[in-house]
């Protein structure tokens, strides 16, 4: 009985040592830190970078005026609540405010929770927060959107906490769902056109367009196979479409990502109303590319 105990609590501690070490919390690449490191942040283009992301859709506070040029959707002071089958989780307070925000973060530590999903403490963050395709971002632009970053306001509301049971409450498991689904390759081949090679680098690591548009496994995880193909809406009301819509063309892509009018004139609703406000603000070229991209993939024979 001693040597059968004695043998549970050695399989015991060697499972927790294996779990301790398979979901730890991984450092950004040497590269890229030396990217990092060496590049002399843009703050005009951190600007392009910031509403191509689309950080103020989750991280400005409900209730302030999303039309506003600028003002209130640089008050990122967080709040929103985004509703899953895994829980609820709630957008913190990502301001300039040094305690409240991120004010007194380093550009190393803003880089790996943007692409490593890893907070100053060593914490893994939940991917409500879409890291796993900021991951694809240039180093070069995080730099930058950092740079732009340092003009925002400092907004003193606190962070609110998810509303999140067991176990997904152990945010060292989400250690293990990273090792399942953090995959920083692009889904689309690399393309010698100027045009869809940006539209790429837009749809698949800033735009995250993905996130919404595209069906997730059973661990929340998104179907790589069935990439931009529609996807049910977390929250439980109606379906994402696939993208593009059907018989859209490029004009019509492009155009809608600036207006937020459809072909039959119909007005953008819900969550992409705010998307559009973040799409209206990136260069025409770069809406171009995008519908360039969106359509391309769509026909392509791999598809």
């Amino acid at each position: 009985m001693r040597r059968l105990i004695g043998l549970a609590l050695g399989l015991g501690a060697a499972g927790a040592a294996a779990f301790w070490l398979l979901t730890r919390p991984a450092d950004l690449p040497g590269d890229t830190l030396a990217r990092l490191q060496t590049h002399t942040g843009d703050a005009t283009n951190g600007e392009a970078v910031f509403w191509a992301a689309g950080c103020a859709s989750c991280h400005a506070a409900p209730g302030l005026d999303m039309a506003s040029p600028t003002g209130d959707r640089l008050r990122l002071g967080g709040g929103h609540a985004f509703v899953t089958p895994f829980g609820t989780f709630r957008a913190p307070n990502v301001s300039m405010h040094p305690t409240e925000g991120i004010g007194a973060w380093t550009l190393e530590q803003f880089a790996q929770a943007v692409m490593a999903g890893v907070s100053p403490q060593g914490a893994h963050y939940y991917p409500a927060f879409p890291y796993t395709t900021y991951a694809r971002a240039r180093p070069e632009d995080i730099a930058d959107l950092w740079a732009f970053w340092q003009g925002l306001p400092a907004v003193d509301t606190p962070s609110q906490p998810h509303d999140i049971g067991f176990p997904f409450s152990v945010r060292r498991g989400l250690g293990l769902w990273k090792l399942l689904n953090f995959d920083p390759a692009f889904v689309a081949p690399p393309s010698d056109d100027p045009q869809l090679a940006r539209g790429r680098y837009l749809v698949e690591a800033l735009g995250h367009c993905a996130e919404c548009h595209t069906p997730r496994d059973i661990t929340g995880g998104l179907d790589r196979s069935q990439w931009l193909a529609g996807a049910a809406n977390p929250a439980g009301d109606g379906r994402i479409p696939a993208l593009p819509p059907q018989g859209w063309s490029a004009g019509n892509i492009a155009a809608y990502l600036q207006s937020g009018f459809t072909p039959e004139f119909d007005v953008v609703g819900g969550s992409m109303a705010d998307v559009i406000a973040n799409m209206s603000r990136i260069a025409p070229e770069d809406r171009d590319a995008i519908a360039g991209y969106l359509l391309a993939f769509r026909s392509s024979p791999n598809r």
